[in-house]
């Protein structure tokens, strides 16, 4: 497989490699989140919730019918693609809450897609540490049991995340990533990619493809997928990325 390369390299190779050509300029905020699961101070019931954080674009969450405070619970953070929104996002995932016992946490991007999709971190770092924050305190959520997943543009940016706060989330799930955004990691998070041969948004020899050679290069645990269809999640490949989160 080649010399592992460290982790402050590999992020310095990826952004050459993938994403030199753009011109983009990067902020300095440095993607870090800040909330950490703690003992509720409030209560919920289960159920689809606004966030209640922003006027327009906000968010959801959502807590399945099994869901008791006493008992700590596994907690999705799920980030839609370019133009969509938290409702759209929590659509994919309703039914495996339910069916495992999970909490959703979809919010809605400040913008028509991801801060840093658009060239620095800022806004929907800060917005995603309030949500995670406001559901801390209502949701006992099991510190161990926390994963981050995305979609298109949400992909990218939850594998960006996932990789910069791997203290805080285990499992990354990402479905059809562009790229990754440069950053300083933590943690060792393992990750699901999946991708459609045929995507014709997202190549996948531009996309899938580059990020698991260089991430199993990097010494990360790598589950891949690919599949014969364009930009979407199948749902066999839903399935497999559920279990793969909840039980590997």
């Amino acid at each position: 497989m080649g010399a592992r390369m460290s982790r402050r390299e590999f992020a310095g190779r990826s952004a050459a490699g993938l994403l030199g050509a753009t011109g983009w300029r990067w902020a300095t905020d440095d993607g870090r989140l800040r909330a950490r699961p703690r003992r509720p101070t409030a209560t919920v019931v289960p159920g689809e919730h606004a966030l209640e954080l922003a006027g327009g674009r906000d968010g959801l969450l959502y807590v399945p019918a099994s869901y008791r405070p006493d008992r700590a619970a596994p907690l999705v953070l799920a980030l839609h693609g370019a133009t969509g929104n938290g409702l759209r996002q929590l659509g994919g995932w309703r039914a495996a809450a339910e069916a495992h016992g999970f909490i959703v946490v979809a919010p809605d991007s400040r913008g028509g897609t991801w801060d840093a999709v658009r060239g620095g971190f800022g806004p929907d770092v800060t917005f995603i540490d309030s949500a995670l924050a406001s559901v801390f305190r209502r949701c006992h959520v099991d510190a161990t049991r926390m994963i981050i997943a995305g979609f298109s543009d949400g992909a990218s940016y939850a594998l960006t995340l996932g990789l910069i706060n791997g203290d805080l989330f285990q499992k990354v799930v990402a479905y059809s990533p562009g790229f990754i955004v440069p950053g300083e990691w933590t943690g060792q998070p393992k990750l699901f990619l999946s991708h459609g041969r045929a995507d014709p948004i997202l190549p996948i020899d531009q996309a899938s493809r580059r990020l698991v050679v260089l991430l199993r290069r990097g010494g990360y645990s790598v589950t891949y997928r690919e599949f014969d269809g364009g930009h979407e999640v199948p749902e066999a490949i839903r399935s497999e990325a559920v279990e793969w989160m909840l039980t590997s």
